[in-house]
């Protein structure tokens, strides 16, 4: 099993284009084979800071994922809202930064 904890920053002001990025990747993530769980949290100190918390089978189907459409979509739209951003991958054998 691979974890994937992505923290990220926005504005007030992209906020809402953030979240609205964010909802539509979830739902389409949720489909993919060998999705365990993904889900999204906000801060209850910090409106603007989110973190992404993610279960996949095997890295085999996490890169699958980092290949799919709607993530390319979800960078190519939520890339210039965040302004601080965090990725591990983290398996049973090691912890990674990307």
């Amino acid at each position: 099993m691979i974890f994937v904890i992505a923290s990220i920053k926005t504005t007030d002001e992209d906020r809402p284009g953030l979240i609205e990025a964010a909802r539509v990747c979830i739902e389409e993530t949720r489909k993919e084979s060998g999705n365990l769980s993904y889900d999204l949290h906000q801060s209850v100190t910090d409106p603007n800071a989110f973190v992404f918390v993610e279960r996949w089978q095997d890295r085999e189907v996490l890169e699958a994922h980092f290949a799919s459409k709607h993530l390319a979509v979800w960078r190519e739209i939520a890339g210039p809202l965040i302004v601080e951003k965090s990725v591990e991958i983290i398996s049973p054998e090691s912890v990674e930064g990307l």
